[in-house]
């Protein structure tokens, strides 16, 4: 497959309401597009770096940056999807980067083929369960009153985020108001560290499913140490960048669960490659969110129905984060989301509202 150009669109998303974590608060998002374009086809990727490098070490203008700079130059004139990783191995990090671009070429290519994400990457249901993060909030009834309507809207599994000085007394709410069936977990985002495990363990009271990223998202070796000071299993998100993180983490005892994030970890196909991983080796993992619009809802969809993927994911309907979704919107049936059987992602952005919330647009030609 040939590249003739490419595109670099920024869109402006406001959020529905902020959404606040140990790191920070977002209102609205800054997303990076990338469009493809060879002679038969077209596709897109969208990249999940935030405007600031809070959740990683990556951000909207530096990914944009690399793309042009050292990604774009690095692709071979002739390539397969499978092509990208190898072409763009040279250059460090910017796994965000890569992982929209790698989304974009295999897109098209898909498209050409008249083949779905969920095929290619070997889909083994229709539809996906699908469960929602929440917050962190001003109290604990505004809390209530956020997971209440939630759950009304059909979701299968609340994940609450938490930090230190808003974790027990949330949780306990929550379980307390909704009961033990209400599938429940937390997310601290790295706001704790070792010394903490005396109170984190306090959350083992309330059943949760799991703890996400209890400690630094560079240590393996601390998790390792806080495994056994809890019944809650960890579960590793911002630690696991490629297969290799996840086989250490594994071989480590530092998770018994692994969060899949594709723009994390650089691209779709690093992330069958973590879930065939994490499968072969009883380790449970289920697909994160990033607050994506439609086009990377789909293809997260996609993933999320593979076999390995047994707990819900944060892929939540469009309306969780945006009153307007960029594509048709994803809608919520019985707590969960169908999987596109359509070519390549699935689905399309809608012209007029992409034009909308466009930004700015830079066309390369290759």
């Amino acid at each position: 497959m040939k590249i003739t150009g490419v595109e670099l669109r920024r869109i402006s998303m406001p959020l529905v309401a902020p959404f606040r974590t140990s790191f920070g608060t977002e209102t609205a998002r800054d997303i990076l597009l990338v469009r493809v374009v060879t002679p038969d086809a077209e596709g897109w990727g969208e990249c999940v770096a935030m405007a600031e490098p809070l959740y990683s070490s990556e951000y909207t203008d530096g990914a944009a940056e690399v793309i042009r700079r050292f990604l774009l130059p690095a692709l071979p004139k002739s390539l397969d999807a499978q092509d990208v990783a190898r072409a763009l191995e040279p250059v460090k990090g910017h796994r965000m980067a890569k992982a929209a671009l790698e989304t974009a070429v295999l897109d098209a290519q898909l498209r050409t083929a008249g083949e779905s994400f969920g095929h290619y990457l070997g889909a083994a249901r229709s539809r996906v369960p699908c469960g929602v993060s929440v917050g962190i909030m001003d109290s604990i009834p505004q809390l209530l009153h956020a997971v209440a309507g939630y759950l009304d809207e059909g979701y299968v599994r609340v994940k609450l985020k938490i930090e230190p000085g808003w974790d027990v007394s949330p949780v306990r709410a929550v379980r307390e108001r909704f009961g033990d069936d209400v599938l429940l977990q937390v997310d601290a985002n790295a706001a704790y560290s070792l010394t903490d495990a005396r109170h984190l363990a306090k959350l083992d009271d309330f059943d949760l499913l799991l703890i996400e990223q209890p400690l630094a998202n560079d240590d393996l070796v601390q998790h390792a140490k806080l495994a056994p000071q809890l019944r809650t299993p960890i579960c590793l998100d911002e630690s696991i960048e490629s297969a290799e993180h996840a086989a250490a983490a594994i071989a480590l005892g530092s998770c018994s669960i692994v969060n899949v994030k594709p723009g994390r970890v650089g691209g779709y196909l690093e992330a069958r490659r973590i879930h065939d991983l994490c499968r072969a080796n009883g380790v449970a993992v289920w697909c994160g969110g990033m607050l994506e619009t439609g086009l990377g809802r789909a293809a997260n969809v996609a993933l999320a129905a593979l076999p390995g993927f047994t707990l819900p994911g944060d892929t939540s309907a469009s309306r969780r984060y945006y009153a307007r979704d960029i594509t048709e919107p994803f809608e919520l049936v019985d707590g969960h989301l169908e999987v596109p059987t359509r070519p390549g992602l699935g689905v399309e952005p809608i012209p007029s509202v992409l034009d909308e919330v466009t930004t700015s647009t830079e066309w390369i030609t290759l």
